[in-house]
């Protein structure tokens, strides 16, 4: 049993590598840049995959009162992808967009794909602009100090958590993530000999 378990636990991690640099069409930068770049690329893939697996009837669907909905969840992911880099010299925030109500400016499912694709379109961008040694500069992010590479890897970790988060809510309203689907289709296809 153990086996089989490290089997698709190899396949799983191949398989994401594998998917992650043949999507990005870009030269990655050696490095952290290229390893943040790669990181996110990762949530990417996933958080649009769910964005466009989830039915629009379900973006208004929350937990609990007071927690996000699954659009606000979204749009979050993507403000989120528009201000962490602000701190480290990244471009302004698109106009008109106030973090305060951001996260209700919508529940159109095809709006908020538009939205997170241009997120991380965006943040890509701002962080192919910096040179490594840009990343050893220092910046107030929310009341702390911190290194231009800490605060991209603080948002590459901010995007996997939200990742986390949209995952449950999608099982939860019975989609399965398609890349799940997708990995357990390779694994039942008869092996050749």
């Amino acid at each position: 049993m153990k086996k089989v378990q490290m089997l698709f636990l190899a396949l799983m991690i191949t398989s994401t590598l594998g998917t992650l640099v043949a999507q990005d069409k870009m030269a990655l930068p050696k490095g952290v840049r290229g390893e943040i770049l790669m990181t996110a690329a990762d949530a990417e893939k996933k958080v649009t995959a769910l964005v466009s697996a989830v039915p629009q009837e379900k973006f208004s669907w929350r937990p609990a009162d007071g927690v996000r909905s699954v659009s606000e969840l979204f749009l979050h992911i993507a403000g989120a992808n528009y201000l962490i880099p602000t701190f480290a010299g990244g471009s302004k925030m698109p106009e008109g967009m106030d973090p305060k109500t951001y996260e209700q400016s919508t529940t159109d499912k095809a709006k908020i794909l538009e939205i997170v694709k241009s997120s991380f379109a965006s943040y890509r961008e701002n962080l192919m602009k910096l040179k490594d040694e840009d990343l050893d500069k220092t910046a107030k992010v929310f009341g702390n100090e911190m290194t231009y590479r800490g605060i991209y890897v603080f948002s590459a970790t901010h995007m996997h958590e939200h990742l986390g988060q949209a995952i449950a809510y999608a099982r939860t309203n019975g989609v399965v993530p398609p890349w799940t689907e997708e990995q357990q289709a390779r694994m039942k296809q008869p092996t050749k000999k």
